[in-house]
C-alpha cells in the first residue's frame, strides 16, 4: 500500500493499469507523460519483454490536495497485457492503492476483457487484497472504432460493482485525464478515511 517518505513530506500512492493485452494501457501512460510538465514527473521506465512492455513513472499533481501536510505523489505502472505473463502481473500488483481497468471496446476482444479482469480478481484475491477495498475505475478504450459494443452492455458484463466508468480514445488523449483523476481523488479518499 502506500508508502510515506518523512523526509520529504510525501504520500507516494500506486496505480496500476489493468487489462487485455493492446487495449490501451501503454497508451493511457504515455499520454499523461507527454502531457505532464517536466518539474512534476520522473523519468518514463520502461520493461520490455519479447512481446510486451511495462511501463513506470511517477508524477507529483498539483492539485490534488494535501493529507495532513504531506503531498501526494503518484506511480503509474502498466502490467504486460498477455496472459503468459501473469507472474509480472501479479509483481505489479504488490502494494497497489488504485486500479484502472482499461478495456478494449471492440466487439471481437470482449472475450480478452473478461479474461484479463477475471485474472486480475484472481490475481489480487492470491495476495491477500479485498477488491471492495481498493479504488478501480474502468475505462472503456477505442470508443472511435467502429465496431464497438454498447457501453451498456461493457457495464453489465464487465462492471459487476458499478464502480467510475469512462469512455475513452486514449490515442487522442479523450477520457484519459478524466480516467486518472477518479482514480487519484478515490485513492485519496481510501487514504484519508484509513489516517
Amino acid at each position: 500500500m502506500s508508502f510515506v517518505n518523512f523526509q520529504s513530506k510525501e504520500i507516494n500512492c500506486k496505480i496500476v493499469y489493468y487489462g487485455p493485452g493492446l487495449g490501451g494501457k501503454t497508451t493511457n501512460i504515455q499520454y499523461i507523460y507527454q502531457k505532464s510538465s517536466g518539474e512534476n514527473k520522473s523519468k518514463m521506465i520502461s520493461l520490455n519483454t519479447e512481446n510486451e512492455r511495462t511501463l513506470f513513472f511517477d508524477f507529483l499533481p498539483l492539485d490534488l490536495g494535501e493529507i495532513r501536510g504531506f503531498k501526494t505523489r503518484f506511480h503509474l505502472y502498466t502490467v504486460p497485457g498477455q496472459v503468459f505473463y501473469e507472474a509480472s502481473r501479479k509483481l505489479v500488483l504488490r502494494g497497489v492503492d488504485g486500479l484502472i481497468f482499461v478495456a478494449d471496446s471492440q466487439v471481437e476482444r470482449h472475450e480478452a476483457n473478461q479474461e484479463s479482469l477475471n485474472g486480475l480478481y484472481k490475481n489480487l484475491d492470491e495476495q491477500g487484497y479485498d477488491i471492495k477495498k481498493i479504488p478501480v475505475v474502468f475505462q472503456w478504450n477505442k470508443r472511435d472504432l467502429p465496431n464497438v459494443m454498447p457501453v451498456q452492455e461493457l457495464e453489465r458484463q464487465l462492471n459487476k460493482q458499478k464502480m467510475q466508468s469512462f469512455e475513452a480514445v486514449a490515442k487522442d488523449g479523450i477520457g484519459v485525464f478524466e480516467t486518472l483523476k477518479a482514480i487519484s481523488k478515490a485513492v485519496l479518499m481510501n487514504l484519508r478515511s484509513n489516517v
